[in-house]
Protein backbone atom coordinates (compact mmCIF):
# COMPACT_ATOMS: atom_id res chain seq x y z
CA UNK A 1 0.00 0.00 0.00
CA UNK A 2 1.37 3.47 -0.49
CA UNK A 3 1.50 6.12 2.14
CA UNK A 4 -1.57 8.29 3.19
CA UNK A 5 -1.15 11.63 1.81
CA UNK A 6 -2.59 14.78 2.65
CA UNK A 7 -6.31 15.34 2.45
CA UNK A 8 -8.63 18.11 2.83
CA UNK A 9 -11.40 18.59 3.97
CA UNK A 10 -13.65 21.99 3.98
CA UNK A 11 -11.99 23.06 7.16
CA UNK A 12 -9.46 20.49 8.15
CA UNK A 13 -6.16 19.70 6.63
CA UNK A 14 -5.02 16.07 7.36
CA UNK A 15 -1.34 15.49 7.37
CA UNK A 16 1.00 12.73 7.62
CA UNK A 17 2.80 14.08 11.63
CA UNK A 18 6.05 15.28 11.45
CA UNK A 19 8.13 15.15 14.63
CA UNK A 20 8.01 18.79 14.86
CA UNK A 21 4.22 18.77 15.59
CA UNK A 22 4.59 16.67 18.93
CA UNK A 23 5.03 19.33 21.23
CA UNK A 24 1.52 20.47 19.78
CA UNK A 25 -0.16 17.41 19.90
CA UNK A 26 1.09 17.09 23.40
CA UNK A 27 -0.20 20.19 24.53
CA UNK A 28 -3.85 18.15 24.45
CA UNK A 29 -2.77 14.73 24.51
CA UNK A 30 -1.17 15.03 27.41
CA UNK A 31 -4.00 17.18 29.31
CA UNK A 32 -5.37 15.00 31.73
CA UNK A 33 -8.81 16.81 31.24
CA UNK A 34 -8.83 17.07 27.52
CA UNK A 35 -8.30 12.49 27.44
CA UNK A 36 -10.29 12.00 30.26
CA UNK A 37 -12.11 9.38 28.21
CA UNK A 38 -8.63 7.82 26.78
CA UNK A 39 -5.21 7.22 27.06
CA UNK A 40 -3.12 10.26 27.90
CA UNK A 41 0.40 10.74 26.82
CA UNK A 42 2.40 10.81 30.28
CA UNK A 43 5.58 13.08 28.71
CA UNK A 44 6.60 14.71 25.58
CA UNK A 45 9.20 11.53 25.12
CA UNK A 46 5.73 9.51 25.67
CA UNK A 47 3.63 11.51 23.26
CA UNK A 48 6.67 11.28 20.66
CA UNK A 49 6.99 7.55 21.33
CA UNK A 50 3.11 7.13 20.95
CA UNK A 51 3.17 9.01 17.33
CA UNK A 52 6.68 7.12 16.19
CA UNK A 53 4.93 3.89 16.82
CA UNK A 54 1.75 4.63 14.32
CA UNK A 55 4.32 6.46 11.79
CA UNK A 56 6.05 2.77 12.15
CA UNK A 57 2.51 1.76 10.73
CA UNK A 58 2.12 4.02 8.04
CA UNK A 59 5.01 2.81 6.59
CA UNK A 60 4.58 -0.80 7.03
CA UNK A 61 0.51 -0.38 5.75
CA UNK A 62 -0.60 2.92 4.44
CA UNK A 63 -2.88 3.71 7.63
CA UNK A 64 -2.01 5.48 10.55
CA UNK A 65 -3.50 9.06 12.09
CA UNK A 66 -3.07 12.94 10.83
CA UNK A 67 -1.86 15.68 12.50
CA UNK A 68 -4.93 17.72 11.83
CA UNK A 69 -4.64 21.53 11.35
CA UNK A 70 -7.40 24.17 11.01
CA UNK A 71 -7.10 24.96 7.19
CA UNK A 72 -7.84 28.22 8.27
CA UNK A 73 -4.88 29.23 10.04
CA UNK A 74 -2.71 26.29 10.53
CA UNK A 75 -2.56 25.89 13.67
CA UNK A 76 -2.36 22.13 15.08
CA UNK A 77 -5.89 21.38 16.35
CA UNK A 78 -6.29 17.58 16.34
CA UNK A 79 -4.26 14.16 15.82
CA UNK A 80 -6.50 11.30 14.23
CA UNK A 81 -8.02 9.12 11.29
CA UNK A 82 -7.38 6.09 10.50
CA UNK A 83 -5.01 3.27 12.15
CA UNK A 84 -4.13 -0.17 13.12
CA UNK A 85 -3.13 0.31 16.58
CA UNK A 86 0.51 -0.69 17.14
CA UNK A 87 0.08 -0.80 20.56
CA UNK A 88 -2.87 -3.03 20.79
CA UNK A 89 -3.06 -4.94 17.44
CA UNK A 90 -6.00 -6.97 16.60
CA UNK A 91 -9.53 -4.95 16.34
CA UNK A 92 -8.38 -4.09 12.32
CA UNK A 93 -8.74 -0.48 11.27
CA UNK A 94 -10.18 2.00 13.38
CA UNK A 95 -10.90 5.46 13.26
CA UNK A 96 -10.39 7.81 16.70
CA UNK A 97 -9.69 11.28 16.95
CA UNK A 98 -8.01 13.56 19.65
CA UNK A 99 -8.82 17.07 19.81
CA UNK A 100 -7.95 20.24 21.45
CA UNK A 101 -10.25 21.03 24.06
CA UNK A 102 -11.05 24.75 22.68
CA UNK A 103 -11.90 23.11 19.24
CA UNK A 104 -14.96 20.50 20.87
CA UNK A 105 -18.28 20.89 19.87
CA UNK A 106 -17.66 22.96 16.46
CA UNK A 107 -17.86 19.50 14.59
CA UNK A 108 -14.44 18.88 13.28
CA UNK A 109 -14.77 14.85 14.62
CA UNK A 110 -17.41 14.38 12.35
CA UNK A 111 -15.56 16.34 9.39
CA UNK A 112 -12.76 14.18 10.11
CA UNK A 113 -14.33 10.66 10.52
CA UNK A 114 -15.81 11.48 7.14
CA UNK A 115 -13.25 12.36 5.21
CA UNK A 116 -11.50 9.12 7.08
CA UNK A 117 -14.15 6.85 5.84
CA UNK A 118 -13.92 8.37 2.25
CA UNK A 119 -10.21 7.27 2.76
CA UNK A 120 -10.89 4.01 4.11
CA UNK A 121 -13.35 3.22 1.02
CA UNK A 122 -11.37 4.90 -1.86
CA UNK A 123 -8.16 4.89 -1.46
CA UNK A 124 -7.54 1.81 0.73
CA UNK A 125 -10.66 -0.10 -0.45
CA UNK A 126 -11.32 -1.71 2.78
CA UNK A 127 -14.97 -3.25 3.79
CA UNK A 128 -15.25 -2.00 7.30
CA UNK A 129 -13.51 0.05 9.91
CA UNK A 130 -14.39 -0.05 13.74
CA UNK A 131 -14.29 2.16 16.36
CA UNK A 132 -14.09 2.83 20.02
CA UNK A 133 -16.18 5.45 22.64
CA UNK A 134 -16.35 5.65 26.41
CA UNK A 135 -19.93 5.58 27.81
CA UNK A 136 -19.21 8.87 29.69
CA UNK A 137 -18.65 10.55 26.04
CA UNK A 138 -21.83 11.29 24.49
CA UNK A 139 -20.19 13.66 22.30
CA UNK A 140 -18.07 11.14 20.74
CA UNK A 141 -20.48 8.52 20.47
CA UNK A 142 -22.93 11.02 18.65
CA UNK A 143 -20.15 11.54 16.21
CA UNK A 144 -19.92 7.95 15.22
CA UNK A 145 -23.37 7.43 14.84
CA UNK A 146 -23.73 10.20 12.79
CA UNK A 147 -21.50 8.63 10.68
CA UNK A 148 -23.03 5.30 9.94
CA UNK A 149 -21.53 3.65 12.92
CA UNK A 150 -23.20 0.84 14.64
CA UNK A 151 -22.66 -0.18 18.22
CA UNK A 152 -22.35 -3.93 18.48
CA UNK A 153 -21.14 -4.17 21.67
CA UNK A 154 -20.07 -2.83 25.62
CA UNK A 155 -16.34 -4.38 26.17
CA UNK A 156 -16.12 -4.53 30.01
CA UNK A 157 -12.50 -4.87 30.10
CA UNK A 158 -12.21 -1.68 27.89
CA UNK A 159 -14.56 0.64 29.47
CA UNK A 160 -15.35 1.07 25.81
CA UNK A 161 -18.37 1.08 23.27
CA UNK A 162 -17.62 -1.40 20.44
CA UNK A 163 -18.73 0.26 17.26
CA UNK A 164 -18.44 -1.10 13.70
CA UNK A 165 -19.16 1.00 10.22
CA UNK A 166 -19.19 -1.14 7.06
CA UNK A 167 -18.50 0.78 3.51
Amino acid sequence: MRAAASVETPRLRLDPPRLADVPALFRFMGDPEAMRHTHRRTSLRDCRRHVAGHEWQRRRTGIAPWTIRARDDGRIIGWGGLYRDPFDPGWGVEVAYFFAPETWGQGYATELTRAALAVARDRHRLDEVVAFAHPDNPGSRRVLEKAGFVEERYLPAMDRHFYRRRL
